[in-house]
């Protein structure tokens, strides 16, 4: 089997060059193995890094860029029998990340499958938060659910060339994909294995504007999905308060207490923004969606879920 790697990169520097490090390092078997950045108009050291590590480049304007037009063009590109999808602010956590990612592919068990992600050091105290809740140590080979992730993802070119990813939507392109695909009889495995360090450099402004286009592209996904004013403060107010009890708990409250109630509150206002005409959400479902509850998900509770696809 070959293995392409298709990474979006606008101003990556900072990080792909760890990432392209790290998958000259995987182990794979006797896999080939392919890396393409689909970059859109980087300014910074990326293309150089890029070349640096042999990689195949392709280019779209900032005009045409979509998350789904971007990996539709890196996809077509690519040679792979198995497409990995992930950002170029993502570094995997260990030389087996590609192997443990696509071996559920080449085995015929799904034919679509996205693994672990975790913060590092330096990330956001409810980021990684978010990240415990929705990608759990355990691995579901084939999940229930559509749940999928782009930051770190395989797909069969066979697969992608039936489904395409949707070129309009302003996020969660994967979730849209993945969705279709299940509906079809389809497949979906998650991999904790399969593990990357996801790095988000962002200012408040970018947080909350994340949110709020994912949340607006949730409305093809699921156009029942509706927050209101109350349910913003609610969920800001709940969530603030279990982060905080979990930060002390681990002694970070002092450090991360103001940072907390920053996060939360960007997150649910951006959220509300994007979501706040749409029709009735059942109580059920709109729990599901933004309660912030610390046990783990099942893939099936996440596949009514959203959270930082963002800067995938």
């Amino acid at each position: 089997m070959k293995v392409s790697i298709v990474i979006r990169t606008l101003n990556e520097g900072k990080y792909l060059d760890e990432l392209l490090d790290s998958v000259e390092s995987q182990e794979i078997e006797s896999w080939g193995c392919e890396v393409v950045v689909v970059d859109s108009g980087s300014t910074d050291d990326t293309l150089s890094i890029a070349k640096k590590h042999a990689c195949k480049v392709v280019h779209i304007t900032k005009e045409e860029f979509s998350f789904g037009r971007s990996l539709n063009i890196g996809c077509e590109a690519a040679t792979g029998d198995a497409l990995i999808i992930i950002s170029g602010h993502c570094v995997p956590t260990d030389k087996r990340w590609i192997y443990n990612l696509c071996k559920p592919l080449e085995d015929g068990h799904a034919e679509y499958s996205y693994g672990r992600q975790i913060g590092g050091p330096e990330s956001y105290y409810s980021e990684c938060r978010i990240f415990e809740k929705y990608y759990p140590q355990k691995s579901q080979i084939p999940q229930v659910g559509f749940y999928c992730n782009n930051a770190n993802s395989a797909i069969l070119k066979s697969t992608w060339k039936k489904y395409l990813f949707d070129e309009e939507l302003t996020g969660l392109e994967d979730m849209e994909l993945s969705q279709r695909l299940v509906e079809d009889g389809g497949k979906i495995a998650y991999i904790a294995e399969a593990c990357v360090y996801h790095y988000h450099d962002e200012t408040w402004a970018q947080v909350k504007r994340r949110f709020e286009r994912e949340s607006i592209a949730l409305q093809k996904i699921m156009p029942q999905v509706h927050v209101t004013f109350l349910d913003m403060i609610r969920y800001t107010f709940s969530s603030v308060l279990i982060d905080s009890y979990s930060a002390l708990r681990s002694g970070k409250f002092f450090k991360c207490f103001s940072e907390i109630i920053q996060y939360r509150f960007f997150q649910y206002w951006g959220s509300y923004v994007g979501n706040h005409e749409h029709r009735k959400l059942s109580h059920a479902q709109k729990e599901a969606y933004f309660y912030p509850q610390t046990k783990e998900l099942s893939h099936e509770q996440a596949s009514g879920c959203i959270i930082t696809h963002e800067s995938q």
